[in-house]
């Protein structure tokens, strides 16, 4: 697991261990069942607060990306497996419908852009 901060990013040290996280879990770098390094021990590592090595799991444990066992540590869950298999499915029939009302793929990419800053 590799984690680099931009310290120059206008992106937060939190997101951005969140977004690098999530990346290696849906890329499958990082397998179900994998142990993450205890938050204290990435905190020291990057050279972070503990605090915002925390709200990255937690983040992470709200989207089921991850999964806290108590003190047997961090996990990759296998829920953000069927969580990506389920954005996957949406995906294809977001995709399927595009087509059917004809927008361009620019066009569909743009109404995706737009629903995901929208949150």
């Amino acid at each position: 697991m590799l984690i680099r901060l931009d310290t120059e990013s206008r992106v937060p040290p939190f997101e951005q261990v969140r977004s690098q996280l999530a990346q290696q879990i849906t890329d499958r770098a990082l397998a179900v069942g994998a142990k993450l390094p205890t938050v204290r021990a990435l905190a020291a590592e990057l050279g972070l607060a503990v605090n915002t090595v925390a709200r990255a799991y937690r983040e992470l444990e709200e989207a089921g990306l991850v999964e806290t066992r108590g003190k047997a540590g961090t996990f990759v869950s296998a829920r953000g497996q069927f969580s990506r298999s389920r954005a996957q499915q949406a995906a294809q029939v977001y995709a399927s419908t595009a087509v059917e009302l004809g927008l361009s793929r620019e066009e569909a990419l743009e109404i995706v852009r737009a629903a995901l800053e929208a949150g």
